[in-house]
């Protein structure tokens, strides 16, 4: 179980934010089943019922903690690209997301496992869906073309992420970088 030290209870007025922080610490540890709203209550030195006043239920925390964590993810990804090599910055990218994956399993597999709509992956109206677009439009003429290019996208470094956090594969740096090489993806 995470705890935080009683002396940084809630005092500032964004028990949301707080909130959110003390569920992406919590994942860090522990899997999703435990996380709870009562033990995020006492995380951040509130009643549980100020928790309701957020979050109704555990789905709407998740779905928070989800969108949380796309955004998350796509700052690791922005970040990659800003540091790339001319010409890798989409491969960046996309080694970034794997990373970012190994680095939080349980945010990751919430991510995904509670993103049902569109709207909350990387094909809807967020940072990392906004970087994948634009690197597809790069690579595809029409819009049938970028669809399917972003879907070959993130099937390759979901996948590849999956194989690495189930054991299939070693969760390995270099492993990463030769996989994930526009030089040797989507060609032809």
């Amino acid at each position: 179980m995470v705890t935080v030290s009683t002396s940084k209870s809630y005092h500032h007025g964004d028990l949301r934010a707080a909130l959110l922080a003390a569920g992406l610490k919590a994942l860090e540890e522990q899997d999703i089943g435990e996380l709870s709203l009562r033990q995020l209550a006492r995380e951040v030195g509130v009643s549980p019922t100020a928790v309701y006043r957020h979050f109704p239920d555990k789905d709407a925390l998740l779905s928070a903690l989800a969108n949380a964590g796309i955004e998350q993810m796509a700052a690791w990804q922005q970040q990659a690209a800003q540091t790339a090599e001319s010409g890798d910055a989409f491969a960046a990218t996309g080694r970034a997301y794997v990373r970012w994956a190994l680095a939080n399993p349980a945010l990751f597999k919430l991510v995904f496992g509670q993103c049902r709509e569109v709207g909350q992956t990387v094909f809807g109206n967020n940072d990392a869906a906004r970087l994948l677009r634009g690197y597809a439009e790069g690579f595809a003429r029409d819009e049938a073309a970028v669809q399917r290019f972003m879907i070959q996208a993130w099937a390759v470094v979901h996948g590849l992420a999956m194989l690495m956090l189930e054991g299939q594969l070693p969760a390995d740096d270099a492993l990463i970088d030769q996989v994930i090489d526009v030089r040797t993806l989507f060609k032809g």
